[in-house]
């Protein structure tokens, strides 16, 4: 999706700068721009897509005492992925007050089969955050 996306907006930058100037280079140079400019725009789509569901799998994770499994489900406001649901449990506790954190370990289910993670969650005031690093390069990808 990212270079498709990129690509076919690039491309309608450059044809839409090539009705303005017959220059050939600034006609790119728009291009490309246009191009650059839809590629960090879907990349911060992501990343907020990816936050939302990191925030609803801590959200869920929070409560729950070590052993206990919960499910957790998102649905995106923004159709750039798929809703996605699964499990969570707590494998254990990390810290103590006042820096109460949580390892997770989490499914994701697709119509046909699993994918499980590791994450650390931790609670900051009333809320729990995602507080990995790279929870998954896989998962995410290099995205956060």
């Amino acid at each position: 999706m990212h270079e498709g996306t990129a690509d076919l907006a690039g491309v309608g930058g450059a044809a839409a700068a090539s009705a303005v100037t017959k220059n050939a280079l600034v006609a790119t140079g728009i291009g490309l721009g246009v191009r650059s400019a839809a590629s960090a725009g879907l990349q911060y789509g992501e990343r907020k897509v990816h936050q939302a569901e990191q925030d609803r799998i801590a959200a869920v994770a929070g409560p729950l005492a070590v052993g206990q499994v919960a499910r957790w489900d998102i649905a995106h406001d923004v159709p750039i992925e798929a809703d996605e649901q699964g499990q969570v449990t707590v494998s254990r506790l990390i810290g103590a007050a006042p820096l109460a954190c949580k390892e997770i370990v989490f499914s994701v289910e697709a119509e046909k089969d699993k994918a499980f993670y590791v994450a650390i969650i931790c609670q900051n005031g009333e809320t729990w955050k995602w507080a990995s690093a790279e929870p998954a390069t896989e998962r995410w990808g290099s995205l956060q």
